[in-house]
């Protein structure tokens, strides 16, 4: 499934006017969602759906089921007339319906469409990777299609790093003196990238980054814990989450901590997290390989070590690295893998749907439930955490799960004795928590947004039809666990509360859900 249709239309299209148009639909579809939904102020009324926001009566047609793909510009009702919504107006009356204040929100919302418009640009003058793996990793401009402001960036020079403007640019390297070096598991792969001096380390490091550690950096530098080592050989490549990197020259991907917040949540490797890559990648080895002897062609890519430098936590946070497996080093030969969250944009169908439909269900799905299961691992497969490998007609034979952040334990299910108790918190769900996590990102975040893309202006009705005898067959082979029996029976699904965590201003650990129609239901 390409992508060709939508990049013709963004080559011709004022980068504003796309931008605006982007930026309304993601707002309308968090209204219907989070605020008109849950109110019962949402009617179908063909061709139309409608929603009241603020007392102010709006419509729009729309396409995808779940997804809610908008078609045409939304309108509001003024005075007996329909007029042309605009995302500012909708910025308005959703401050009004939500009332309280929050001074930041207009902010992020103007900021993520200015983002947008600067990202479409930037991609008309700069190519594409030739890479079709690192192409798909930067395709995703609009970002979260339920999220108020899904590319709201902090700092000055954030385009020049970003992924969605097809960056590329050398990792700045940093030696460590061995006295004050932090690292765990298998690090070996980062001294390849440039020569130490004896007594110490090779640690790359984003230059963003060090831009924005600056003044914390200047008293290690100069006593000579640290040491510059200017910049690597071979430009990285920035992938989807921005902070995270490929590096050609010793094919991995480098995790990074970046101190900005982008959409929800400032991105570093918070200590615990970097103890728990390890952790979890010796502990997941063995659940993997029982999932891939199950589900052939699933795979993972493991986090085996980190490095940064032991000077405080903020350094040790603000520097530390995790180490990542390509995608291209588990791929098997003749497999191209690809980021799923692209293959959910629009655009031109493969020539076989419902076939190809099949394909994808069956190596995405199956995998995550039985690792929640039969293992108690949360595995949290939402698009961008999750690639599928195509062979050469372009069909899904492999799935690549990824990203050990969003991994979690079922708490009750795995001794986790000895390990620090802040690390045992970020590792571990309840039992409920868990398949929350689980079958909104399976089910809300995923297939529902690649069904959306496959069916077009079509119906979804018969994908998920083909969905649900994957799902169910699956189910006859576990003896209809209660958990999956209750969501093939069309039990309400659980979807992420993204509007109401930017209002609150909560961290995106407090994220809650609303729940959204099952389109299993239909069909049960």
């Amino acid at each position: 499934m390409t992508s060709l249709a939508l990049d013709s239309r963004l080559a011709t299209v004022c980068p504003a006017t796309v931008a605006e148009e982007a930026t309304l639909a993601a707002l309308l579809r968090c209204c219907v969602r989070e605020v008109a939904g849950p109110r019962g102020q949402v009617w179908h009324a063909e061709p139309y759906v409608l929603l009241r926001v603020a007392d102010t009566l709006l419509r729009v047609r729309t396409h995808g089921g779940l997804a809610l793909r908008i078609d045409g510009r939304p309108e509001w009702l003024d005075r007996g007339s329909w007029q042309l919504l605009n995302a500012d107006r909708l910025v308005g009356l959703v401050e009004t319906e939500l009332g309280g204040t929050n001074e930041e929100f207009a902010t992020q919302v103007g900021a993520s469409r200015d983002a947008m418009a600067a990202l479409l640009t930037a991609r008309r003058e700069t190519p594409a990777p030739t890479d079709p793996w690192l192409a798909s990793e930067q395709r995703l401009v609009f970002g979260h299609p339920f999220h108020p402001s899904p590319k709201a960036r902090d700092g000055a020079d954030w385009l020049r790093y970003a992924p969605e403007a097809h960056a590329s640019f050398p990792l700045r390297l940093l030696g460590v003196r061995d006295d004050v070096l932090a690292e765990a598991g298998e690090t070996g792969s980062l001294d390849e990238l440039g020569q130490a001096p004896e007594g110490y380390s090779t640690l790359p490091a984003h230059p963003w980054q060090l831009d924005l550690l600056a003044a914390e950096l200047a008293a290690p530098l100069a006593d000579g814990r640290l040491v510059d080592l200017g910049y690597g050989s071979r430009p990285a490549v920035p992938t989807s989450s921005v902070r995270t990197v490929y590096e050609p020259r010793i094919d991995r991907c480098l995790k990074f901590s970046l101190d900005v917040r982008i959409t929800n949540c400032v991105r570093k490797n918070s200590w615990y997290e970097l103890i728990g890559a390890v952790e979890l990648t010796r502990r997941l080895g063995p659940v993997f390989e029982d999932l891939s002897a199950a589900f052939p062609g699933t795979r993972w890519l493991t986090e085996p070590g980190y490095r940064s430098a032991d000077l405080g936590t903020r350094l040790l946070e603000g520097l530390g690295v995790i180490i990542r497996a390509s995608p291209w080093s588990v791929c098997r030969p003749g497999v191209t893998p690809l980021l799923s969250g692209a293959l959910a944009v629009p655009g031109d169908p493969p020539a076989d749907p419902v076939r190809w439909w099949r394909a994808y269900v069956e190596r995405v799905a199956p995998p995550v439930l039985e690792a929640y299961l039969s293992h108690g691992v949360v595995l949290e497969p939402h698009l961008q955490n999750v690639l599928v490998g195509v062979d050469a007609t372009g069909l899904p034979v492999e799935a690549i799960f990824r990203d050990l952040e969003g991994t979690k334990l079922v708490a009750g299910r795995h001794d986790l004795s000895g390990l620090p108790g802040r690390v045992v918190e970020a590792l571990t769900y309840d039992p409920v928590s868990g398949w929350d996590r689980v079958v909104y990102c399976l089910m809300v975040n995923h297939l529902a947004e690649i069904a959306a893309s496959l069916a077009g202006h079509g119906s979804v009705r018969e994908l998920w039809a083909i969905a649900g005898e994957v799902l169910t067959g699956y189910a006859g082979s576990r003896q209809w666990p209660r958990p999956l029996a209750d969501l093939l029976a069309g039990a309400p699904l659980p979807a992420k509360a993204n509007l109401s965590v930017r209002w609150a201003r909560s961290a995106d650990r407090w994220a809650g859900y609303v729940p959204v129609t099952n389109p299993l239901a239909v069909l049960s």
